[in-house]
């Protein structure tokens, strides 16, 4: 936004929310939150295999928060692309042992990243607070029920197709406007369950179904997401299109490039970032929290002597 006044650029605004979760509230925007991950899958693109057992996933979460993560992403279906389905059993036989060492251990929030209903509910009376569905409430009907019936925070997605079709094309000619109303629709079905606007995060899908420098527009017009009315969540960390910046490397090297991703998050308004390394990623958020602060003190109007 331009002081035409003094012929400068400020950075968006970015506006605080209070997020409602089934045991606690989170405030967002006063700062930029962490989301950490940890798979629990043989076969996610960055870790799959790493944390697999659940006494290894379980003490990595723990870490994470000693590291400085604010929410635990615990997903236990790879969502790579090209990924299949795999039934519910299966997430719950990873998924649940995790979540059993970690109650009352763990003081931050848990998330499940998970669209099946099934998987949800059981996380949820298992101690996660928050549901993380990349397919915005249209892989399962019964997703929001569940939500709702839970009282549990819900992170909805943007994503075309899905995670076996989603880079298989056609993709969007505006990416910004296709993201925009598939995000729409998703608050729409959130809202007709009865799933409160107070409990509603949105994801822009950075590397669901665009192209590699449409995941670049995206970051760069986050504040016209902004505009929907709820916090936004951004996951770039280390995801392939950051290899037109690093070259042919294997994702763990992508954190260079992650950082720049995530500074520009939180530069256009992230509410939350969500990243595998969090030690690594701690000084860069708190940086960029530093430059959005120094911008907005420099707004404030001066009170006269």
């Amino acid at each position: 936004m331009q002081d035409r006044m003094r012929g400068r650029v400020h950075l968006p605004a970015r506006r605080r929310f209070l997020l409602h979760l089934p045991d606690r509230r989170l405030e967002l925007g006063r700062r930029t939150l962490i989301m950490g991950v940890v798979n629990v899958t043989p076969d996610s693109f960055s870790d799959g295999g790493h944390f697999l057992d659940p006494d290894a996933a379980a003490a990595h979460a723990l870490a994470l928060e000693r590291a400085g993560a604010d929410v635990i992403d615990i997903g236990a279906e790879s969502t790579r692309p090209g990924a299949r389905p795999v039934p519910a059993a299966v997430e719950l036989d990873r998924l649940l042992p995790v979540l059993e060492r970690l109650r009352g251990r763990l003081r931050v929030p848990i998330s499940v990243d998970t669209q099946k209903s099934a998987v949800a509910a059981r996380a949820l009376a298992a101690g996660a607070e928050l549901v993380n569905d990349v397919s915005g409430l249209r892989a399962d009907p019964d997703m929001a029920a569940v939500v709702r019936r839970r009282s549990a925070g819900l992170i909805l997605m943007h994503m075309r197709g899905t995670p076996r079709t989603m880079q298989q094309g056609p993709f969007a000619r505006s990416v910004l406007r296709d993201v925009r109303r598939g995000l729409e629709r998703a608050v729409a079905r959130a809202l007709a369950a009865g799933i409160e606007r107070r409990r509603i995060i949105l994801d822009p899908g950075l590397g669901f179904g665009k192209t590699a420098l449409q995941n670049y527009r995206l970051l760069a017009r986050l504040p016209e997401l902004a505009g929907l009315g709820f916090p936004l969540l951004v996951g770039p960390s280390r995801k392939s299109f950051l290899t037109q910046a690093t070259g042919t490397v294997p994702p763990h090297e992508r954190d260079w490039a992650t950082a720049a991703a995530v500074t520009a998050a939180v530069l256009h308004g992230a509410h939350v970032v969500r990243v595998h390394d969090v030690a690594r990623m701690v000084p860069v958020i708190r940086a960029a929290d530093l430059i959005r602060e120094g911008d907005q003190r420099e707004r404030a109007p001066r009170r006269a002597i």
